[in-house]
């Protein structure tokens, strides 16, 4: 079990609770030692979970309090919607519209006043497109659609100077970089990693087939390929 995951519990299971839970009992729900309990408790109580109790006691949520299935700060919480308000302008309808499921969520399970707070954020995106835009957003849907299933793509591409390739690519990663993106792959053509900018497809084709994650050319050595790229400009 991820520790996320794992402290995501211990606050659920303290949630409404009238009497201590025993950290044994805990430690058995979670299949995992009484020390890696105390050391959860601890790091939660630090983050400002008001958890009270001892080893040996038990533990339980402070009298009064309300916490929510997710804790954020006011600062938390604007960097969510700020992420949501980019994702909705610059991604794929698919991810735009996910992320913005996602907030909406979160901000129902929020106290009232960090409700508020999120609609006050004054950090916009605005969506703006026309038809080459809308054309850039299925694409990315349909490239992320291909990175999920390790799909084979034939990708019809213009280069800077306006001339024309096919590349028979594995998509591996889709990236933004603030003012575009590209698509991460292992060109078939060139034996090589090589990023494409969505903008630049005229056309991108199922080739019928699926990769496998092939050490050298998997998204691990890609990203390695570029660090070392960009550490030495």
């Amino acid at each position: 079990m991820r520790r996320a995951d794992r402290l995501f519990l211990i606050i659920n299971a303290l949630r409404g609770r009238r009497t201590a839970l025993p950290a044994r009992q805990l430690a058995g729900t979670l299949e995992v030692s009484l020390r890696t309990v105390y050391r959860d408790i601890a790091d939660l109580q630090l983050s400002g979970v008001p958890i009270e109790g001892e080893a040996g006691v038990g533990y339980l949520l402070r009298k009064g309090s309300d916490i929510p299935p997710l804790m954020f700060s006011a600062d938390e919480l604007e960097a969510l919607v700020a992420g949501t308000r980019f994702v909705r302008a610059f991604a794929g309808e698919r991810l735009a519209r996910e992320a913005q499921a996602a907030l909406i969520k979160i901000e129902a399970v929020l106290p009232p006043d960090l409700r508020e707070k999120s609609a006050q954020s004054r950090i916009f995106a605005p969506i703006w497109r026309d038809p080459f835009q809308n054309h850039v957003a299925m694409m990315l849907d349909r490239l992320h659609e291909a990175v999920l299933a390790r799909r084979v793509l034939c990708l019809d591409y213009r280069d800077a100077e306006g001339r024309s390739t096919t590349r028979e690519v594995e998509p591996l990663c889709l990236s933004f970089w603030g003012g575009a993106w590209t698509l991460g792959t292992w060109c078939r053509h060139r034996h090589a990693f090589r990023n494409f900018r969505p903008d630049r497809i005229a056309d991108c084709r199922d080739a019928g087939e699926t990769f496998a994650d092939l050490p050298g050319r998997n998204l691990d050595a890609y990203l390695d390929t570029m660090r070392r790229h960009y550490d030495g400009m």
